[in-house]
C-alpha cells in the first residue's frame, strides 16, 4: 500500500466511514464532502492525517485542505475504494440543501445580501470620510469653519452616501431575480420601479412633509426608498413567475410577453400587498432589534458579544447582514457592528495567544497568520483552524467578546457603516468614536488573550506532538515532486501571446544572492492574501503570497518555467515552476471551479515551457461575477517546499502585469541555476 493509499484510508475513515459520505469532488487544493452526520467527523484525527494542511466546514462541504497537485492523488484514491464522486457543482447544489429549512432559508437569504454588500461598505466610508472632514476640530486645522463648506460640496457628499441607500431596493430585487433563476435585469426594473419618483418619497413621508397615495379609499401607497424586504419577497415571488411564464408562453411571443407579464403582474401585486405588508414587518423587525441594542447597563453588549461567534460558527450570520443594513439605513448609526467587532476581535486574540505559547511548530504557523486574518475581519481561519479545534481557546474568545461587547454598549459606540471590522472598522468610527472604539477592541483582546493564555491552552492539548512537526518549515508539507509534473523534457516552445509590458525575463536580478522578485501576472488592485474569502488562502494554509482583484480577465507567466500543473476541466489554476524549484500557483477567483470551465479558455498544458509574459489563461470577470463569486486570485508559492527559505508579499496597491512586483522569494543559493 502506497502513502496516498493510506491517507485515502485513514480520511474516510476520520470522517466516519464509507457510509457517512454522501458525495466528494475536488478543486486545485482541497477535498469537498458531503457527509450525513457532521459529528461522526473526527476533526483531530483529520487533522493528524500526514499531507493534511487544514479542514473544516463551509458552504456546506468538509473541505481537506491538501495542496496543488497532492488533491488529486488522494481524490484518485478515494475513488479506487468504490466511493462515487461527483462534480464539484452538483456538490456544492448538494450544500444547498444541507441543514434544516432555517438554516437553508438563512443561507439562500446570506447568497442575496453578500453581492450587494460591497456598495454598502464603500457607502459606510464615504458616511465616516464625509463626518471626519466636517467636523470643527478638523476643519479649525484649515482655518475653517463648518459655514464655510461649499453647498456644492456638500451636494457632491450627499450623492456619494445617499445614492446605495435611494435605491437600494433595485440592488435587492437584481440579486434576488439572480439567485431565484430569473433574468436580473427585470429585477433592476422592478426595484426602480419601488422608487420611482412619480411615487411619493418615503423620507419625505416619514418626515411629514409628504402624504401617501391612498389607492382604492384605504390602501396607502408609498415609494420604497431604503427598504429590503419588499424588494426580498418581490424578487423571490417574481424570478420564479417569470420560470413559470417562460415554459408556458410559445417561444415566438417570449421575447414580448414575458418580461410584459412579469413587470405588469409583480408591481400590481408589490405596491398594493407585498410592499405594504413586508414594509410593516420590516419596521416591527427593526423596532425589535433597535429594542434590544437599547437594553440598559450593557447587556445587548455582553449577550451579542457572547453569542455572536457561536452563530457565525451554525453558518446561518448572514441574518445579521439584513439587520445592519436596516439600522444603517433608518437611523444612520450601527451599534451592532462595535459590539461584533470586539467579538471577532477576541477571537482572534486567542488564536494569537495559542500561537505565541504553542511549541507546536504546525501549530505555530497556523495560529499567527490567522490571528492577523481575524484582526482583519475573517474570523473563520482562527475558528476553525485552531480556536474550536482545542475548544477552550473558542470560550474564552467568547468571554473576552462579551467584555468588549458590554463596554461597547455602555458607551453607546455606533459605526455608520457596516461589513467592515477590527482594523479596517476604524474608517467607521472617525466621527470622534475613535478612541473608544480602540479600547473596548483592547479590552476585549486583552480579555481573551490572558484567559487563554492561563487556562485555555496547553501543548498537551494538541492533536500532533511538536517534534512530529518540529523543522517542517512551514504550514504545509512539500508539493509532491513526481514526473508526472516535473517532466524531464524541457524543450522550448514559442510564445503564444506576449504582452509588450513584461520584460524579457520577469524574475528580476537583486543585489542580494538568493533573491528572485516576481512580477505580478494580473493587471488589477493587490490586496493582503488574508482578505481574500476563502480560509484556506486567508489563513495562509496553502502557503505565503498575494492576492490580486483583476481588472482584466489575463493571466501571464510571471516567469519563464515549467507548467508544473494545470487543471484540464475548470481551467481556473496554474502552477509554475521556476529553475530553482520554487513554485507559484495562481488560482482565479474563489470557487470558480464549480464553472466547470465556463468563461475560461486555458492556453498552455502540464509539462510544457513558458517564457515570461506568455499569456496563460484568459476568463470572463462577468461570468464568474454573474454566478455570484469572487474574482479575487491569489498568487502564492505553496509552502513545504525545502529550498524556499522566505516569501515577502509586496504592499497592497493599484498593479500592472508585468511591471509592478508581487513577492521576493529567498530561495537556497545553490539551488538558483
Amino acid at each position: 500500500m502506497n502513502e496516498n493509499q493510506m491517507i485515502a484510508k485513514q480520511v474516510v475513515q476520520a470522517i466516519g466511514g464509507e457510509e457517512n459520505i454522501i458525495s466528494f469532488a475536488h478543486c486545485a487544493t482541497r477535498l469537498r464532502i458531503m457527509v450525513r452526520d457532521k459529528d461522526s467527523i473526527n476533526q483531530e484525527q483529520v487533522e493528524g492525517i500526514d499531507k493534511v494542511k487544514g479542514a473544516f466546514f463551509n458552504s456546506g462541504q468538509y473541505q481537506i485542505i491538501f495542496g496543488t497537485g497532492t488533491v488529486n492523488r488522494i481524490f484518485e484514491e478515494v475513488e479506487k475504494l468504490g466511493l462515487q464522486s461527483t462534480s464539484k457543482e452538483d456538490l456544492k447544489d448538494q450544500g444547498k440543501k444541507a441543514g434544516n429549512v432555517f438554516q437553508r432559508s438563512i443561507r439562500t437569504f446570506g447568497d442575496v445580501f453578500v453581492p450587494i454588500i460591497p456598495v454598502l461598505v464603500a457607502t459606510g466610508l464615504f458616511m465616516g470620510l464625509r463626518g471626519l472632514l466636517t467636523q470643527p476640530q478638523i476643519l479649525s486645522l484649515f482655518g475653517l469653519m463648518p459655514e464655510d463648506i461649499s453647498a456644492n460640496f456638500l451636494l457632491f457628499t450627499q450623492v456619494l452616501t445617499d445614492t446605495a441607500f435611494a435605491f437600494l431596493p433595485a440592488l435587492v430585487a437584481w440579486s434576488a431575480f439572480r439567485v431565484f433563476g430569473g433574468s436580473p435585469i427585470l429585477g433592476i426594473v422592478l426595484g426602480l420601479m419601488l422608487v420611482n419618483p412619480a411615487l411619493p418619497n418615503a423620507y419625505a413621508v416619514a418626515g411629514g412633509t409628504a402624504e401617501p397615495l391612498i389607492m382604492f379609499g384605504f390602501i396607502p401607497i408609498v415609494g420604497y426608498q431604503g427598504s429590503v424586504l419588499p424588494a426580498f419577497i418581490m424578487g423571490l415571488i417574481g424570478a420564479k413567475l417569470e420560470k413559470a411564464l417562460r415554459k408556458r408562453i410559445p417561444e415566438a411571443l417570449d421575447l414580448i410577453l414575458t418580461p410584459f407579464l412579469t413587470l405588469l403582474l409583480m408591481i400590481t401585486l408589490g405596491l398594493f400587498a407585498i410592499g405594504p405588508l413586508f414594509h410593516s414587518l420590516e419596521t416591527g423587525v427593526l423596532n425589535a432589534t433597535t429594542y434590544v441594542l437599547d437594553l440598559p447597563l450593557g447587556i445587548a453588549g455582553l449577550l451579542i458579544g457572547a453569542l455572536h461567534q457561536i452563530v457565525v460558527v451554525t453558518g446561518v450570520h448572514h441574518i445579521f447582514n439584513f439587520l445592519e443594513i436596516q439600522l444603517v439605513e433608518r437611523t444612520g448609526a450601527n451599534p451592532f457592528n462595535a459590539i461584533i467587532t470586539c467579538a471577532m476581535a477576541a477571537q482572534g486574540a486567542a488564536c494569537l495567544a495559542v500561537g505565541l505559547k504553542t511549541k507546536n511548530t504546525k501549530l505555530k504557523a497556523l495560529a499567527l497568520p490567522s490571528s492577523l486574518s481575524a484582526l482583519l475581519g475573517i474570523t473563520e481561519p482562527a475558528i476553525f483552524g485552531v480556536n474550536l479545534r482545542y475548544m477552550k481557546p473558542f470560550v474564552m474568545g467568547l468571554i473576552g467578546g462579551a467584555a468588549g461587547g458590554f463596554l461597547a454598549s455602555l458607551f453607546q459606540l455606533a459605526g455608520n457603516g457596516m461589513a467592515i471590522t477590527v482594523i479596517p472598522g476604524t474608517l467607521l468610527y472617525l466621527n470622534g468614536q475613535l478612541p473608544l472604539y480602540i479600547l473596548v477592541n483592547l479590552v476585549a483582546m486583552a480579555v481573551a488573550f490572558v484567559l487563554t493564555w492561563l487556562f485555555g491552552y496547553r501543548d498537551e492539548m494538541s492533536a500532533v506532538p511538536a517534534e512530529q512537526t518540529a523543522g517542517s518549515g512551514g504550514t504545509a508539507s512539500a508539493l509532491p515532486q513526481s514526473e508526472e509534473i516535473r517532466p524531464e523534457n524541457t524543450a522550448d516552445v514559442s510564445v503564444r501571446t506576449a504582452s509588450p509590458v513584461f520584460a524579457p525575463n520577469l524574475v528580476e536580478a537583486s543585489d542580494e544572492p538568493g533573491t528572485l522578485t516576481f512580477l505580478v501576472p494580473l493587471t488589477g488592485t493587490l490586496v493582503a492574501l488574508d482578505q481574500v474569502p476563502d480560509p484556506g488562502f486567508a489563513g495562509k494554509q496553502l502557503g505565503e503570497g498575494i492576492a490580486i482583484e483583476p481588472s482584466e480577465g489575463k493571466v501571464y507567466a510571471p516567469f519563464g518555467g515549467t507548467v508544473a500543473h494545470v487543471i484540464k476541466k475548470s481551467k481556473h489554476a496554474v502552477i509554475l515552476e521556476h529553475a530553482s524549484g520554487a513554485q507559484v500557483l495562481i488560482h482565479v477567483g474563489i470557487d470558480t471551479v464549480s464553472l466547470k470551465g465556463e468563461g475560461f479558455v486555458l492556453l498552455v498544458e502540464t509539462g510544457e515551457q513558458v517564457k515570461a509574459g506568455q499569456l496563460l489563461i484568459e476568463f470572463d470577470l462577468d461570468v464568474i461575477r454573474g454566478a455570484g463569486l469572487s474574482t479575487v486570485t491569489p498568487v502564492i508559492v505553496p509552502g513545504g517546499i525545502d529550498n524556499v527559505l522566505e516569501v515577502n508579499p509586496a504592499s497592497p496597491g493599484t498593479v500592472t502585469a508585468g511591471i509592478d512586483k508581487a513577492m521576493q522569494v529567498k530561495v537556497a543559493l545553490q539551488e538558483i541555476l
